[in-house]
């Protein structure tokens, strides 16, 4: 086995990358910072071979990353996990190509990341929202209203929404109901509240005969000014508008009113595999995400509530 420098390695690992693998420039050039940054750390070890490098010299060079211990700053999960991807990319190119007889980094796994929680707004905010959105006078006005509505009755997603056809609605059923096609073609059907119910027949009656003639509509529940199918950039500044008009705006992002839907639902009791089913998640796991926030909630009401919970 022939001798195999770090810094010689990595010079082929890069090319490697670029020639055979065709990686972009942005992609090669975040490898170079982060074997790089391994290979100083391997030299504080003495690791002038490749070959030397043990499995626990990788383990302990995530340590590293994380703590910032090589006078280099501290990673975030995330962060490590992509240099750990990299490390681990080096080192299985070394062992394929016979460079070296063993991949010390193919045991070690990048630090898991944990899933940041949806953020919700409470029910008074969400009132607050909905209410800005009736500010504008005329037609623009019922649109936007029944399409803040629909979003926080079904929980759909913003793009779900502006893709709806008007046959897509059934406002006269017992339970009026909607017929939503979501991720991979997947159609889910999600029941229509009062308040949705009643915005959206007051924008079909009042407001999208006149939008409709205007332009093409191609059948489009929500339309824009001049007729034609409402966009996902302008729904999305539709929501932003009325966050802004409420002073919610800086608590607002696309999902918001997806997130309340089902953080609201599980407060008030709802099954998660309900919720699971009105959402269109494929895997109940997703849907448990939102279990967290509630469990939060029923933490901070204990603290607050209970005679002993405190002190």
């Amino acid at each position: 086995m022939s001798a195999s420098r770090p810094s010689d390695v990595l010079e082929a690992f890069l090319a490697h990358l670029a020639v055979e693998r065709g990686a972009s420039a942005h992609t090669i050039a975040a490898y170079h910072r982060d074997l790089t940054r391994y290979t100083g750390y391997l030299a504080t070890l003495g690791r002038a071979d490749l070959e030397d490098v043990t499995a626990l010299d990788v383990e302990r060079y995530l340590e590293v990353l994380r703590t910032g211990s090589d006078g280099a700053a501290p990673l975030a999960a995330s962060s490590a996990g992509r240099a750990v991807v990299a490390v681990r990319g080096l080192h299985r190119f070394a062992h394929v190509e016979g460079t070296t007889s063993d991949d010390p980094a193919a045991q070690v796994r990048p630090p898991a990341t944990g899933k940041r929680l949806p953020k919700a707004v409470s029910v008074g905010e969400v009132e607050a929202l909905l209410e800005a959105a009736s500010a504008t006078e005329g037609v623009v006005g019922l649109r936007d209203r029944a399409l803040l509505e629909l979003l926080y009755s079904t929980g759909a997603r913003i793009s779900e929404a502006v893709s709806l056809a008007v046959d897509d609605l059934d406002l006269d059923a017992d339970t009026p109901l909607v017929r939503v096609t979501g991720k991979g073609r997947r159609t889910r059907v999600v029941p229509l509240g009062t308040h949705a119910v009643r915005a959206l027949d007051a924008y079909l009656v009042r407001a999208r005969p006149t939008l409709a003639a205007r332009g093409r509509s191609q059948g489009a529940v929500f339309l824009g000014v001049r007729g034609a199918p409402l966009s996902r950039q302008s729904a999305w500044a539709v929501l932003q508008d009325a966050a802004e008009r409420a002073g919610l705006a800086a608590h607002v992002s696309p999902h918001t009113l997806r997130h309340s839907f089902a953080t609201h639902l599980l407060a008030g009791g709802a099954d998660v595999r309900v919720v699971q089913e009105l959402l269109g998640h494929a895997s109940v796991t997703t849907t448990q995400l939102y279990t967290h926030v509630t469990v939060q909630t029923l933490r901070e009401v204990y603290a607050s509530a209970h005679p002993r919970a405190l002190g």
